[in-house]
């Protein structure tokens, strides 16, 4: 036959362009995180670090993912407001930095780093008063679910 090839390189030789293609394709389709789910993390985080600043502690149990909430509660053995109240959470501060990994974020603020995850309803904290430890060990947080 005419015009056709049998031989491995010819057969090899449109993956690598297309290859190119669908990583271009599958990076800008979302893979990274969208500015959309970024700013909803963040603006999670916002209202609950300001809900404590205003000792709005409703609010503030109302941003908690619920295991977090429950776990407050267990933990302090009294309902949420005075149990968020307790754990004296450090003010915030201006926020630094937002990196989002699936339905998991992280939000760096000048005092403080919370964790965030995203529920039909929205973005929750699931934990703050997040303070780094040892490279490549876990947050110590003061404020965590289960």
């Amino acid at each position: 036959m005419r015009g056709v090839t049998s031989s491995p390189r010819a057969l090899r030789r449109p993956v690598r362009p297309l290859a190119g293609v669908l990583l271009a394709a599958a990076l800008l389709s979302g893979c990274g995180a969208s500015a959309a789910r970024e700013d909803g993390a963040s603006r999670a985080g916002l209202l609950f670090t300001t809900a404590l600043a205003a000792d709005d502690l409703r609010a503030g149990c109302e941003l908690l993912a619920p295991e977090t909430r429950e776990q407050v509660e267990s933990d302090a053995k009294s309902p949420c407001g005075p149990a968020l109240r307790s754990l004296d959470l450090p003010k915030a501060g201006a926020q630094l930095g937002v990196e989002v990994y699936g339905r998991q974020a992280l939000l760096r603020m000048r005092n403080d780093t919370l964790f965030l995850s995203q529920f039909d309803d929205g973005w929750k904290v699931t934990a703050a008063g997040c303070v780094p430890q040892a490279e490549d060990e876990p947050y110590q947080c003061a404020l965590k679910g289960s």
